[in-house]
């Protein structure tokens, strides 16, 4: 529900400012469900990874041309790297009723990390890179900085965002006051849920 609250309004923010025409945004998110299991929710090219006991899986698919090429045998995993299309996506959220988000669930086990990230990590950063960097710090605020520091480094050129989350077990933290930054503060300081407001 909320995700397509949050579609509607996109769309909404687009009608009412023609600067805006053809803006879409990729959506990669987690949320905990109140029987302790997780929804993963993705369209477009971000991507979420989940550390496990020391392991590192990439947790979506991306939606993407380069890799329609990649599952069809046209174009090998290394190539798509370099390829001058692979910045082409084939989903993401623009306002209209037509988009899809895939939802899944996933379970939950204390000392797992998840990493979500744009693409101006996941084209810059090779995921032998990532996982020592997740694995090595206890602070997820800590891993975030160093992966976007690394995406920088290597000349990104394109939005650098890093999210790092732990599943902990105890009890539930009070809900935190949602966080909007950047262009989008700026541009649109409205209330975005009852009673709780960006500045």
């Amino acid at each position: 529900m909320r995700l397509r609250a949050a579609n509607w309004d996109l769309g909404a923010y687009v009608r009412r400012d023609p600067e805006l025409a053809g803006m879409a945004s990729t959506l990669t998110g987690v949320w905990l469900t109140e029987s302790g299991g997780l929804l993963l929710a993705h369209t477009g090219d971000s991507g979420a990874y989940l550390v496990r006991d020391g392991q590192l899986t990439r947790e979506t698919r991306d939606d993407s041309f380069v890799q329609m090429l990649v599952e069809r045998g046209m174009l090998t995993p290394e190539a798509a790297w370099s390829h001058p299309r692979r910045n082409i996506i084939t989903a993401s959220l623009s306002g209209s009723e037509g988009d899809v988000v895939r939802v899944e669930t996933r379970d939950a086990q204390p000392g797992d990390r998840w990493l979500l990230c744009s693409d101006g990590v996941t084209d810059y950063v090779p995921e032998a890179e990532l996982a020592p960097l997740l694995a090595g710090t206890t602070d997820p605020q800590h891993a975030a900085d160093l992966i976007v520091g690394l995406a920088l480094e290597a000349s990104s050129r394109d939005n650098v965002t890093a999210v790092v989350c732990d599943i902990e077990s105890g009890e539930r933290q009070p809900r935190a006051v949602p966080v909007v930054a950047g262009a989008a503060a700026i541009r649109y300081p409205e209330v975005i849920e009852a009673g709780l407001a960006t500045a």
